[in-house]
């Protein structure tokens, strides 16, 4: 597993497995976010199998699939209600993280300069500077 914490009490991560619940759970995560659409994994890490692995060790499970070429301010929304909702640590995950990253960064548009939140994307491993004009506006919105 490999957790990258962006904030206190939330973490992006490549593509967890069913095996990892039982430990996200040790380790006070309430919530697990999956970023990743069906048609990218194979049965046994589709959403119905990770979700059943999730609630089996007592944590929380949202299905949120972003597409990068489609992602849309309903999910920017969805996710941001499922951090808000989560009463421990969140992880998010997809292939690669970033597509989490990217969620939780949209999130914060707003509640934290673009600044902090491109330097703590960037201390995870994501390089998202070329959000900075979508989160400055979403930031100028709220």
């Amino acid at each position: 597993m490999d957790l990258r914490q962006l904030a206190p009490g939330f973490f992006a991560a490549p593509q967890l497995e069913p095996s990892d619940m039982a430990a996200l759970a040790a380790q006070g995560v309430t919530t697990v976010i999956c970023n990743r659409p069906e048609v990218e994994n194979p049965p046994p890490l589709q959403a119905a199998a990770m979700q059943q692995a999730a609630e089996a060790a007592g944590l929380a499970f949202v299905f949120n699939p972003i597409t990068m070429g489609a992602m849309t301010m309903d999910n920017v929304e969805e996710q941001s209600e499922a951090m808000a909702g989560s009463e421990g640590a969140v992880v998010a995950y997809c292939a690669s993280g970033t597509r989490s990253a990217i969620m939780w960064a949209l999130a914060q548009a707003g509640q934290m300069p673009t600044d902090d939140i491109l330097s703590a994307t960037a201390s995870g491993g994501y390089q998202l500077d070329g959000l900075r004009g979508q989160i400055d506006a979403l930031a100028a919105e709220a």
